[in-house]
């Protein structure tokens, strides 16, 4: 649990919570100073050493930040791959899966936009056809309507665990259970769910689940990992392969890389790598269930208080709920609100159509404000939100 001094210490270790009013997080969160600092530090090691130089010095800890990640999803480090960003993890798996005419892909009402692009892309190239899961009366996806659609042509069931809009968590356990049983490979966006969220890959029964930094887990831009299944791994090939994640062993053949880092490439961002680490271990030291369950009670509380001004409608369905709140204001554009609002200094982002068409087509909605909380937010900074939005409307 956080006690309001582990709030304040949060805010402390953390400077851009003296400028700005950040509620933003799922876009991209406010790094600590450890992460920033060990992201710099490196830099300058190139600078003063080499490139190649400073990575060599960086080896030991470059290896510890797989351990660190495996750590929190509870899982090994040859599971681990870490790439420039989430949806490079994402198509890794999409694309290795060598689909063909009449397979079926599975997904969410609620699903990501690059996400369903690589769907859509793949059907067009292959002949696979994509389907979407119905909701049940909670607004996430129904598991019972996935197990109806369970036949030997599912190739691939594919969702986000956290969606960008909706403020929902989607039933990724239940939804784990069943693509195990029928032995179909089960592929989990985390983008939005890691750094906010208690993450059990075991629990999950994922066979590949892809991550950003920049997000709840409050590392730099341009970082990610994916996690992949020795079951699932040891049946692909990478759509893409280089001297890293395969070994020229003879003029005319290669040996794929059997750990994850197959999904890798050669160069990566080693300053960005190493400030990816610092911020899962930071994560670590608060320890994800506290970071859920503040996360969980700030989001509540704002959609509790936005619920309460007239005008003001929130849209977040679900069963189960996470730290992105999403709304309208009658007669005034959710660009509009959040340019008066950046205008105050209080950071927030819009949702529209074009990142979920799904789902706001479904629903018929308008382009959404969203306030994404983190567990540095306050209840104070929630008041300064509340009467902005009033004198906004």
């Amino acid at each position: 649990m956080f006690s309001m001094q582990d709030v304040r210490r949060s805010r402390d270790e953390t400077p851009g919570c003296g400028l700005v009013t950040h509620f933003n997080n799922a876009g991209a969160a406010l790094p600590p100073a450890i992460v920033t600092d060990t992201v710099v530090e490196h830099l300058r090691a190139e600078s003063r050493r080499g490139g190649y130089e400073a990575a060599a010095e960086a080896r030991p800890r470059l290896d510890a930040v797989y351990s660190s990640i495996a750590t929190m999803l509870n899982a090994d480090a040859d599971d681990i791959a870490v790439t420039d960003h989430a949806t490079r993890a994402w198509q890794a798996i999409c694309y290795a899966i060598p689909f063909s005419a009449g397979d079926r892909i599975l997904t969410c009402r609620s699903e990501y936009g690059s996400n369903a692009i690589a769907y859509l892309q793949i059907a067009r190239r292959t002949g696979a056809t994509v389907e979407v899961i119905e909701d049940d009366e909670t607004g996430q996806p129904d598991v019972e309507d996935l197990r109806r659609r369970i036949d030997g042509r599912v190739k691939l069931i594919a969702m986000n665990h956290v969606p960008t809009q909706g403020g929902l968590v989607n039933p990724a356990e239940e939804v784990g259970a069943v693509a195990e049983a029928a032995g179909i490979p089960f592929l989990l966006d985390a983008c939005q769910s890691a750094g906010q969220l208690d993450l059990d890959v075991r629990r999950l029964r994922c066979d590949a689940l892809s991550v950003t930094g920049r997000k709840y887990l409050r590392g730099p831009r341009g970082t990610g990992f994916l996690y992949a299944h020795p079951r699932l791994r040891e049946r692909l090939e990478p759509a893409m392969l280089d001297l890293h994640s395969a070994t020229w062993t003879a003029p005319d053949e290669y040996r794929v890389h059997a750990s994850a880092r197959r999904f890798e490439c050669w160069e990566k961002d080693i300053a960005g790598t190493l400030g990816l680490g610092a911020a899962v271990d930071y994560a670590l030291s608060w320890g994800l269930p506290a970071i859920e369950e503040r996360v969980t009670a700030l989001a509540a509380r704002l959609r509790a208080d936005l619920r309460q001004l007239p005008g003001v409608t929130v849209h977040d369905t679900g069963a189960r709920q996470c730290g992105i709140v999403t709304f309208s204001v009658s007669g005034v554009p959710a660009r509009e609100i959040k340019d008066r609002l950046a205008a105050a200094k209080i950071n927030v982002s819009v949702s529209s159509r074009t990142s979920a068409q799904y789902d706001f087509t479904g629903r018929n909605l308008p382009d959404l404000v969203r306030a994404s909380v983190h567990y540095y937010n306050t209840e104070d900074e929630i008041a300064l939100l509340l009467s902005e939005l009033d004198t906004a409307r």
